[in-house]
């Protein structure tokens, strides 16, 4: 029977991530995958909705045409096909997945396809046969969080409530979408299936959307979106969920919502399904419980990515794949996990990565907050889509940058350059040092740096 140096369990970018670094490090790797490599973020989640949300985007823009100047577009004819949109979302996921299974026949590395279930740690068992393996990756994800809420099970039951996953398997746009929850993920699609022309109600717990992000973008976001034609509660208990409608509790008052679908994103809990036999140790969230090097309390056995509950991120995920593989190579490798960026593909975009202000005062900083807004980049300006800021924390006898925010319709991509900086120990004084091309976005970043030592020059 053939032994390997590492198996892994799950396919998703934690699992796939681990396996290719690990064969590039010259181990023999198994990688044991229930459904196809990709995982949720290639196949049902990151790909497919940034994939739509452009179609989304596309769409309003051209809706806005007339202000640009481009005349003879009928708009009342301007319509979407649903079905266009979804194959061209399969399309580009194919490609990825794809790519995936051509790297792995390049770094030979075994894929068994199957429920993996395991013995030991030492020992897997996969459509009847076993596999062997030195050390073990658990990266099996995560799965949808229920909370007891009266009526829930019988609604997804029927169908008439979805997950995130069952919403892509849509046939049509629904023309009124009832969203549960407040998250990144609720409001990724609250932006889609409203510029798709879906009447959105949103319904969040909390007293504002997107409640672990800095505070200023997330009700700017709130209020931009409301604006957008979104119905948003905020401060709300669910008090059930049934196919004919859902009753909630909104500041005292009783009120009822009915739409085509319900869209459930209430947080996930680890899949642990098939892991049973290892008695891996779980944190109080229910996630496992690891080390600074990624291992679990079983020595050899290292868990990745949703499962372990630190961030639900697959660039986490494939980040943590890497440290936990080198420290199976014996090369002592942690993860800074104060440098993580957050993400949201809303239109604008948000983007996030270190303190906000509160946390930096919190933690005991001495802290100077600058911020640039987008009305005065000329980029911005120039492409017409002006909501936005910079917002650069940082401490004050160094200049040391401690987190930076962005809002604006590229946030995504331009987050990299802050990243970069704090990796180093950057300070403003680097950033604004630093010649930023003229015209772009990525200026606003320049300009907060001068305005966190004295005052940005365009304001």
């Amino acid at each position: 029977m053939k032994t390997y140096d590492i198996v892994i369990i799950g396919g998703g970018p934690g699992g796939y991530v681990a396996a290719i670094k690990a064969a590039h490090l010259g181990a023999k790797v198994a990688l044991i995958e229930k459904e196809r490599l990709g995982g949720l973020c290639l196949n049902w989640g990151c790909i497919p909705t940034k994939t739509l949300l452009k179609s989304a985007k596309l769409y309003q823009d051209i809706l806005r045409g007339k202000e640009f100047g481009i005349k003879g577009i009928d708009t009342t004819k301007v319509s979407l096909d649903w079905t266009t949109l979804v194959k061209r979302k399969d399309e580009v996921v194919d490609k990825l997945v794809n790519g995936v299974y051509v790297l792995f026949r390049k770094n030979k590395i075994d894929l068994f396809e199957g429920m993996a279930i395991v013995k030991n740690k030492n020992q897997i068992e996969v459509n009847g046969k076993l596999i062997n393996g030195k050390s073990l990756i658990v990266a099996t994800g995560s799965t949808s969080n229920f909370p007891n809420i009266p009526g829930l099970a019988d609604t997804l039951s029927s169908g008439k409530a979805v997950t995130s996953r069952g919403i892509l398997e849509l046939e049509d746009i629904p023309q009124e979408l009832i969203i549960i929850g407040g998250g990144v993920i609720a409001v990724e699609f609250a932006t889609l299936f409203n510029a798709l022309g879906s009447k959105v109600t949103l319904i969040q717990r909390s007293e504002h959307i997107l409640s672990g992000l800095e505070s200023e973008m997330a009700q700017t976001l709130e209020k931009h979106l409301i604006e957008e034609g979104v119905n948003i509660l905020t401060s709300t208990k669910i008090k059930s969920i049934r196919k004919d409608k859902i009753v909630i509790d909104h500041k005292g008052e009783e009120k009822s919502f009915m739409g085509d679908k319900y869209l459930i994103s209430l947080g996930v809990k680890a899949q642990l399904n098939g892991l049973e036999e290892l008695n891996l140790k779980l944190t109080n969230k229910g996630f496992v419980k690891t080390n600074d090097r990624l291992e679990t309390n079983i020595q050899g056995v290292y868990a990745l990515g949703d499962m372990n509950g630190k961030f639900p991120l697959a660039h986490v995920a494939s980040a943590e794949g890497i440290v936990a593989v080198e420290n199976i190579m014996g090369i002592d490798s942690t993860l800074n996990y104060d440098i993580i960026p957050f993400c949201v593909y809303s239109f604008p975009e948000i983007a996030s990565v270190g303190l906000t202000e509160t946390q930096a005062k919190s933690a005991g900083y001495d802290v100077k907050v600058s911020k640039f807004p987008l009305s005065a980049n000329g980029k911005a300006l120039a492409e017409g889509e002006t909501l936005g800021f910079v917002k650069i924390i940082s401490e004050t006898q160094y200049g040391e940058i401690l987190g930076t925010h962005i809002m604006a319709s590229h946030a995504t991509d331009m987050i990299s350059e802050a990243i970069m900086s704090m990796q180093i120990e950057g300070t403003v004084y680097d950033v604004a040092k630093a010649i930023h091309p003229h015209p772009t976005l990525s200026e606003i970043v320049m300009e907060a740096a001068h305005g966190a030592i004295d005052k940005p020059i365009h304001k």
